[in-house]
């Protein structure tokens, strides 16, 4: 084999290595949330709304300091002019200027200020929004995650259901053939039940497919649906959150992003109306500046001759040289109603923004209450089905003996069957009902966990 063949090979071989390793790799919830917030569209949004923020602030801070600017120009005219004997002459003359000036705003009525503060407050605003899309894509991805979980644990019941069934089916096929079955419509009553077990298994694999599925959409990656996923401990309920739902929602208040960004947004357009209402106000104005100049036709009287020589460029760059230093105040009387209809709609924009606020307040509250409520029922709901499907499994062995033995009948048999099967799988998704409802309320306390 040659040397580039070789390399071609040895490419090719990692390269397939790679490709197996990614396809057989298990994905845990950390891998999942990591992708996923990469690849959120809105989470993006929200980093890029978030730096926009960070720019207003950084200007709204440079707007206190003084700007300064520099000024250069050339100048050519042609004509009379007055020369240095004081006669008039036709000459053409080349003409620069200079100037640095700067300027300051030293009283507005607190506008600079409040409109600084806004800024600041916007910034914070934005950085919790961007927080909190990263929390909803967070507890969206760990709720996906644990479906996946609920859904492959109650496929594995379905699958272990009808493997016992096919057994049964077996058997009742050899009994048959015996002439030995109870009943003759023991075979087709199990293998009806049979068929129900294997429609039971297709819709836990549809159902798994489909919460894979919009595992990999959120995460916005090509759907992969051979994926194996790491389990997490959801075995140890206590039924004891640790805390109720008002003592919840005061944590919540403190610690959840979304409505931390609403209240600073509130109070970013509060201090905007007073940015606002500062521009009604009087201003105060410092400005300075200096200058100088060159004229390709200045000339002055030799002291030897009286001739007139010309004027050099330093000479006149220094001997021009002028400054000066101004303080205005402007009082604003009419402005075609453009500052008063600022502060009008800034005094709108806060009540909205107060609206908005006190709306998120009221939905986490709702929010909270009814996680809890659901976290509870389903708590309740897995214990009572503990001891129904404690009852049920000795139902089933016992139903299942008389059946063997011939005492009773497939209907019965069979009916016992699915109330065990029916509370094994009510169990699973009480189970993991429990285990997401409290997951959301970590997720409003700002505690959220894999």
């Amino acid at each position: 084999m040659s040397f580039r063949k070789y390399i071609i090979f040895v490419v090719l071989l990692v390269a397939c290595g790679n490709v197996y390793a990614q396809q057989d790799s298990v994905l845990t919830i950390q891998y999942c949330l990591d992708v996923a917030i990469k690849n959120n569209l809105q989470v993006k949004q929200s980093n890029t709304n978030a730096q926009l923020a960070n720019i207003d602030f950084r200007q709204a801070k440079e707007n206190l300091i003084p700007s300064i600017a520099a000024s250069g120009s050339r100048n050519y005219s042609q004509g009379r002019s007055l020369s240095a004997t004081n006669t008039y002459v036709n000459q053409s003359q080349t003409a620069d200027s200079y100037g640095v000036s700067a300027g300051v705003t030293i009283f507005n009525g607190f506008s600079l200020i409040n409109a600084v503060k806004s800024a600041s407050l916007a910034y914070q605003a934005g950085k919790m929004n961007f927080q909190a899309a990263k929390d909803v894509v967070t507890v969206n991805i760990i709720t996906n995650y644990l479906a996946i979980l609920d859904n492959e644990e109650i496929l594995a019941a379905s699958k272990s259901q009808l493997a016992v069934q096919q057994e049964t089916v077996d058997r009742m096929k050899v009994l048959e053939e015996q002439g030995a079955n109870k009943a003759a419509s023991d075979l087709t009553d199990n293998e009806g039940q049979l068929a129900g077990n294997q429609v039971a298994v297709v819709n836990a694999e549809n159902s798994l497919n489909a919460a894979k599925l919009s595992l990999f959409q959120q995460m916005n990656i090509q759907y992969q649906p051979d994926a194996k996923f790491a389990g997490i401990n959801a075995e140890n309920l206590t039924g004891n959150y640790g805390t109720d739902p008002e003592q919840a929602y005061q944590t919540a208040l403190q610690q959840f992003a979304a409505v931390k960004a609403a209240t600073l947004s509130r109070e970013a357009a509060e201090k905007n109306v007073s940015s606002q209402r500062g521009l009604l106000a009087p201003s105060l104005v410092l400005n300075g500046g200096l200058g100088t100049n060159y004229y390709s036709t200045a000339r002055k009287l030799s002291l030897v001759d009286s001739t007139e020589i010309p004027i050099s460029y330093g000479e006149q760059f220094r001997n021009n040289y002028n400054s000066y230093l101004t303080i205005g105040l402007n009082i604003p009387i009419f402005t075609n109603g453009v500052k008063r209809n600022n502060l009008d709609r800034a005094k709108i924009n806060a009540l909205y923004a107060r609206d908005v606020e006190e709306n998120s307040k009221i939905v986490l509250r709702q929010n909270i209450e009814q996680a809890f409520y659901n976290m509870t029922s389903a708590y309740k709901r897995y214990e009572a089905l503990i001891e129904q499907v404690k009852v049920y499994t000795e139902s089933y062995r016992i139903y299942k003996l008389r059946f063997d033995s011939g005492v009773i009948t497939s209907v019965d048999f069979i009916i016992a069957k699915n109330n065990l099967d029916g509370a094994t799988v009510n169990l699973i998704s009480a189970k993991y009902d429990y285990f997401i409802d409290s997951k959301i309320l970590d997720y409003y306390q700002g505690k959220l966990s894999l």
